[in-house]
């Protein structure tokens, strides 16, 4: 069965988001570069390439189910943060938007009986618990850590050591 012409609307705005959240991790990335914090800006390239895989998740699957992806205009991400903490807080509140995303298209699937749909976007909602729980317990720590220097430096080694995994995102 085709894919409905409104769930695929929205799943192409949700294309859209999500490569937003590329460009803006890969933002936040540039910032942590420039201001030598290698390790923050290894977990924002990851991020990007995350989000990259998760917009290219959704691309994907409307052209399985026959649908026709239209791609828009990415806007511009911001470039300029006052601190680290800043940044994940505005990571954190852009990933509970994204959160409030999926909850809208699982909203729209089920009202429209999409079902395979429904299955679909399960991968999307669990990955948005696991999104803001990662994003939380940094904000918790450079909240807890303030302005000490060498915590900032530890984090940033612990960051670091994170490792990009290719999604498997699965219907």
């Amino acid at each position: 069965m085709k894919l409905n012409e409104k769930m695929e609307a929205a799943l192409n705005e949700q294309i859209n988001r999500e490569f937003y959240s590329s460009f803006l991790y890969l933002s936040m990335s540039a910032y942590f570069e420039r201001n030598n914090l290698k390790g923050f800006a290894n977990w924002m390239n990851i991020q990007y390439k995350e989000e990259t895989a998760h917009a290219m998740g959704l691309y994907g699957y409307i052209i399985s189910r026959g649908g026709k992806v239209i791609l828009k205009e990415i806007k511009k991400p911001e470039a300029e943060w006052e601190n680290a903490l800043e940044i994940f807080k505005a990571a954190k509140k852009h990933e509970e938007f994204i959160t409030d995303s999926i909850n809208s298209l699982m909203d729209l699937a089920n009202e429209l009986k999409e079902y395979a749909t429904v299955n679909f976007l399960k991968w999307y909602v669990n990955e948005q618990v696991e999104e803001e729980e990662n994003v939380t317990e940094i904000v918790d720590k450079l909240e807890m850590f303030g302005e000490v220097k060498q915590a900032l430096y530890m984090l940033d080694n612990e960051l670091a050591a994170r490792v990009f995994t290719e999604p498997v995102i699965t219907a």
